[in-house]
């Protein structure tokens, strides 16, 4: 349920959502140079796919309205959902085989000007 604002969306990212979704809930309602800022100094890889999204979020931002400043931009809503999943056999010994799961994530970021607190 994406509220209003301005949206960013990066789908069919190679990773995990279950290993995604804690670097998103450090980043959560926070306004975006502190954001960013978290984001460029955490060492996940869910770090990173986050930050590119919300530096597109930002973007879409700044370039719909001119009249918004980035410093005034806050995280509105940011959502982890589960992609496809890519399904690879992995060899086990005995001549038995498992299922290999590789999992995908879509990255929703919603960002929009925060209102006086």
């Amino acid at each position: 349920m994406v509220q209003n604002g301005y949206v960013a969306v990066s789908k069919f990212l190679f990773a995990s959502p279950t290993k995604v979704r804690p670097v998103a809930d450090v980043v959560r309602n926070k306004s975006c140079p502190i954001a960013m800022a978290i984001l460029k100094n955490m060492p996940q890889k869910g770090a990173r796919l986050i930050h590119a999204t919300m530096k597109s979020a930002i973007s879409n931002a700044l370039n719909a309205n001119a009249k918004l400043d980035e410093g005034m931009l806050m995280v509105k809503e940011i959502r982890v959902d589960e992609g496809p999943r890519l399904k690879r056999v992995w060899f086990r010994g005995r001549g038995r085989a498992d299922m290999l799961l590789k999992r995908m994530c879509h990255i929703t970021i919603v960002v929009d000007e925060a209102r006086g607190e």
